[in-house]
């Protein structure tokens, strides 16, 4: 007999830094073995923020997810920078290579929503236009 489903939960934590506190506590699972189980699983992401999908079942026990980082963390790591611009498409803060941006889309791939590499990479230079990032080498839009 399959487990009984109680509570599906999408949460973010620092690699290697997941301690016990309310946002597991509200789930009902075992917080310290969770956190084990986590700290091991992200040993190779120190200094990164994790996503992770948990699924808690009524029996105390539970399963999780890892995701790859979000983007905007990324771009603001590539860039070396704390937060995009307060007026993005007016005030630029940083420059990044179209290269460094198709890392940044092959790394998250897996989860994004799209087909192939060029328009996951579309995806992250959006984002990283929101943030008042400019990418050199992708074409500027044109306005219609």
């Amino acid at each position: 007999m399959a487990k009984k489903i109680k509570r599906i939960a999408k949460l973010e934590f620092m690699a290697m830094q997941a301690k016990p506190g309310a946002e597991l506590a509200s789930l009902g699972i075992n917080m310290p073995q969770f956190t084990q189980q986590f700290n091991d699983a992200t040993k190779d992401r120190v200094g990164d923020v994790v996503p992770v999908i948990i699924t808690a079942y009524d029996d105390k026990s539970f399963d999780f997810e890892l995701k790859t980082s979000p983007v905007a963390f990324l771009l603001k790591k590539a860039a070396g920078i704390e937060k995009g611009a307060k007026l993005p498409g007016k005030e630029f803060v940083a420059t990044l290579s179209v290269d460094k941006v198709r890392e940044i889309a092959e790394y998250k791939m897996k989860d994004l929503n799209a087909y192939n590499i060029d328009a996951a990479i579309r995806i992250v230079e959006g984002s990283a236009r929101n943030m008042g990032i400019k990418v050199d080498g992708m074409p500027e839009k044109e306005n219609k």
